[in-house]
């Protein structure tokens, strides 16, 4: 199993990328990117992996979607510098919804490292107190803590000299309160993989225990 939640959260990092250049909006509150929409559920799945496997395995898998990112923002560079066939008139639009700028990704990756690993040490923190209780607990605090430093980070590195700092509060606020709310959504989800994934490790080490025999 944490071959699949690995590989979902790498996946839905690299899919966050690449949709977050479209921006959506919910009545007259809240304007946000298409990202947040795909990021939100990757907390879960780090809560998920450290709630089963551990710690460590949690920071390798936040280690790991990190290389994934540099090696996509790598290649994604080298396509977008490519020469054009004649026939491919979409350049521009190509290069406008993949090519982001320097600030906005340098913003990403260090919010991404800096949230996600303390997502992890704050979920394994309230896990190393109770136990196997509890996990609505230590699922939303790690997350809303998490993903408020996230957006914080994010925002400021990107926008900051771009608007009065006002209205970058207001933007940190209002992109929180998105997050604070799927956060408690997202809940069942947690509990539903935690499950699933000791279940299927389960019937895993059954099948080999039975083959060895």
């Amino acid at each position: 199993m944490i071959f699949y939640l690995n590989g979902i959260f790498v996946g839905l990092l690299i899919l966050a990328n690449i949709v977050a250049v479209k921006l959506f909006s919910i009545g007259d509150t809240f304007i946000l990117p298409a990202a947040v929409i795909v990021y939100i559920f990757t907390y879960p799945l780090i809560d998920v992996i450290v709630e089963v496997y551990g710690k460590k395995e949690g920071q390798r898998t936040v280690k790991a979607g990190l290389v994934t990112q540099i090696l996509a923002l790598i290649f994604i560079a080298i396509t977008v510098q490519l020469p054009s066939a004649p026939v491919f008139k979409d350049q521009g639009s190509f290069e406008t919804i993949l090519n982001g700028s320097f600030r906005v990704i340098l913003a990403s990756l260090i919010s991404y490292t800096v949230s996600q690993n303390l997502d992890v040490f704050v979920f394994n923190k309230f896990k190393n107190r109770h136990g196997d209780k509890k996990l609505w607990l230590r699922n939303n605090a790690s997350t809303m803590l998490s993903q408020l430093i996230d957006t914080t980070i994010f925002i400021t590195i990107a926008f900051y000299g771009t608007m009065p700092i006002g209205i970058l509060g207001t933007v940190i606020m209002t992109q929180y309160m998105f997050k604070f709310f799927a956060a408690i959504m997202t809940t069942p989800i947690v509990y539903l993989l935690v499950n699933l994934a000791k279940r299927m490790d389960s019937d895993s080490n059954i099948s080999k225990n039975t083959v060895t025999r």
